[in-house]
């Protein structure tokens, strides 16, 4: 099949399968007499598990970790759950700093006036060089 047949059974991209390919995370498509990139069943499954990764959150450096665990039928599973780990505490890590800008601005939002004037702590915070992320004092 070509990209664009790739792309819709795999639901990645023909940009993204191209870009695969150059970063080597997918081995370069065969191609046919004129040149263009043919795929099989093999590249499908490949672009596929790295679709799902991708949705996961997962790295291109994870993702390249967890294909050649996958490929490798010798390999020990406490490698893959590793990478889980790892990557779980790289999530939990992004929601705690996430629910703190959510905090920091649902606290500078309650105490902006949200009127005509120029007064504006949301600004005033910004502009202070203190917009961190932690949360906010009066």
């Amino acid at each position: 099949m070509n990209i664009g047949e790739a792309a819709s059974a795999s639901g990645v991209t023909a940009k993204m399968i191209r870009h695969y390919e150059s970063i080597g995370l997918i081995a370069e498509a065969g191609r046919t007499g004129s040149g263009y990139r043919t795929y099989g069943p093999k590249d499908l499954a490949t672009l596929s598990f790295i679709r799902r990764a991708r949705d996961l959150g997962f790295s291109i450096a994870q993702i390249r970790d967890l294909l050649a665990l996958w490929q490798d039928r010798d390999r020990a599973s406490a490698d893959v759950k590793r990478i889980a780990a790892g990557h779980i505490e790289e999530l939990t890590a992004k929601m705690r700093q996430l629910q703190e800008m959510v905090m920091t601005l649902q606290h500078l939002s309650a105490h902006c006036q949200g009127n005509d004037r120029p007064d504006c702590p949301i600004l005033e915070r910004l502009a202070s060089g203190t917009g961190d992320g932690g949360a906010c004092c009066d």
